[in-house]
C-alpha cells in the first residue's frame, strides 16, 4: 500500500493528513486555502494520491475533531509511522504525546528529559520540524516562564494560542506587536 491524503474540516479550519502502511505520517495544519493545504502536503510527501480514508484514518479524523472542538483526548495511541524521522525527534515526540490536553510543558522541561537543559533548542527545532501535530502536540510545548514561543504552522502564535484556549489550557501571554 502506498501513502495517500485526505483533507477535513475543524473548528481552526481544513486540515490534512496523510497515512502509508503502517500508520499516521503527517497531519497538515490548515493553511489560507484549501488548495494551499492540498499543496502543502504534496510539496512535503511527493505526489501522493487524495483518497477516502481507511477505516482506522476515519477515526483519528474523528477524534482530531472532536479534540479541536473542546473534547479531551490525548490522542497518544493513534499509531505513527516516523520512519525517517531523527531518533532524537521521536524522543522528543513520543514525551510531547505524554502531555494531556489543557496541560502544557516547556522546550526546557522536554530537554531535561532528554538529558540537559542545554537541549533546549534542539527541541525547538523539532518540534518546528513535527510531520504529525495536533497528534504530536506540538502546541502544548512553551518557552520558558509559560510564555507561547514560536509555532511554525500557518497563523503561527495566533494558532498556537486557539488551539491551546479549545483545551482550556492557561498560557502565559501578552500580546506583543508581533503576535
Amino acid at each position: 500500500m502506498s501513502s495517500h491524503f485526505a483533507l477535513f474540516d475543524t473548528a481552526i479550519g481544513r486540515c490534512g493528513i496523510a497515512w502509508g502502511e503502517r500508520g499516521i505520517n503527517a497531519v497538515q495544519l490548515p493553511m489560507p486555502s484549501e488548495q494551499k493545504t492540498r499543496a502543502r502536503i504534496r510539496q512535503r510527501h511527493g505526489d501522493i494520491a487524495e483518497a477516502a480514508p481507511l477505516p482506522h484514518v476515519q477515526a483519528a479524523i474523528a477524534r482530531i475533531v472532536e479534540l479541536l472542538d473542546g473534547k479531551p483526548d490525548d490522542l497518544a495511541d493513534i499509531p505513527l509511522d516516523l520512519d525517517g524521522v531523527p531518533e532524537f525527534d521521536r524522543g522528543v515526540y513520543d514525551i510531547a504525546r505524554t502531555i494531556p490536553p489543557g496541560k502544557t510543558m516547556t522546550y526546557g522541561d522536554i530537554a531535561k528529559r532528554l538529558g540537559g537543559v542545554e537541549l533546549s533548542r534542539d527541541v525547538g527545532q523539532a518540534l518546528g520540524h513535527n510531520p504529525c501535530p495536533i497528534v504530536v502536540p506540538c502546541h502544548r510545548v512553551l518557552a520558558a516562564g509559560g510564555k507561547p514561543g514560536g509555532f511554525s504552522a500557518n497563523g503561527g502564535v495566533a494558532t498556537k494560542l486557539k488551539m491551546l484556549a479549545i483545551e482550556g489550557a492557561v498560557v502565559n501571554h501578552t500580546p506583543s506587536l508581533f503576535d
